[in-house]
């Protein structure tokens, strides 16, 4: 499967999706730390990971923009830091014009105003007037982290308002097919609430519950399992 047919597979999902997915996969479970958020109110980035480390200067984001394939997600190492802005309004265009579909920063923004003109997808943890006074060696050999999840340029990301979660590639096309499947399951299930019948009959709840008493070891997670139902993987 092509990156772009990846991209837009990804993007008509939910993290939350994509996250159940691969529990249900048994693949590792790899979200950016709580409180990533769009920083101009564009709500969706998916796409084959840019990974960047930023050490001071922009230099590196135009160097791995020049490089890169249209539909990337610039994803960026910061080391979280709160000092600084590491990206503006000048990155987010060259990459807009570049083609690519959003920045992930584990770290913050600044231009906030002008980002908001932007038609791109950037999702940081906050926004900060300063941009960087350092300046740190340009090559560093250790593994990139979004907080304390390891990413390079084999991943896929997922981005939205509930957060980030990364995926393998070599697992890519196992954990879309299951997130379309558990997704559709849980629409329907909406609509049958809609419709009148809540979850309490739609997930056969009695009949948990009678099991649940004559074998105390019997989960709830079982029963979906056994049944045929979402809500848990």
């Amino acid at each position: 499967m092509k990156d772009r047919e990846i991209g837009k597979r990804l993007s008509g999902l939910t993290t939350a999706l994509v996250a159940d997915a691969l529990l249900r996969a048994k693949e590792p479970l790899r979200i950016a730390p709580s409180g990533l958020r769009p920083a101009n109110g564009k709500t969706s980035a998916a796409g084959r990971v840019l990974p960047v480390r930023h050490a001071g200067s922009v230099d590196v984001f135009i160097e791995a923009i020049g490089k890169a394939a249209p539909g990337g997600v610039l994803v960026i190492d910061n080391q979280g830091r709160r000092d600084e802005g590491c990206i503006g309004d000048l990155t987010a265009l060259e990459a807009q014009a570049a083609g690519l579909s959003g920045i992930l920063v584990w770290g913050l923004h600044r231009d906030t105003a002008e980002l908001q003109e932007i038609p791109l997808a950037v999702f940081s943890y906050g926004s900060c007037p300063a941009g960087p006074r350092r300046l740190e060696p340009a090559v560093d050999s250790s593994p990139l982290l979004f907080g304390e999840v390891p990413f390079n340029g084999a991943d896929f990301v997922l981005a939205d308002s509930d957060g980030a979660v990364f995926v393998e590639e070599g697992a890519v096309e196992k954990v879309l097919d299951l997130a379309a499947s558990i997704s559709a399951t849980e629409r329907k299930q909406a609509e049958t609430i809609r419709g009148g019948t809540p979850l309490f009959a739609q997930l056969r709840f009695q009949e948990y519950l009678a099991e649940r008493a004559r074998d105390p070891s019997y989960t709830f997670r079982r029963h979906l399992q056994r049944i045929g139902g979402a809500i848990e993987v």
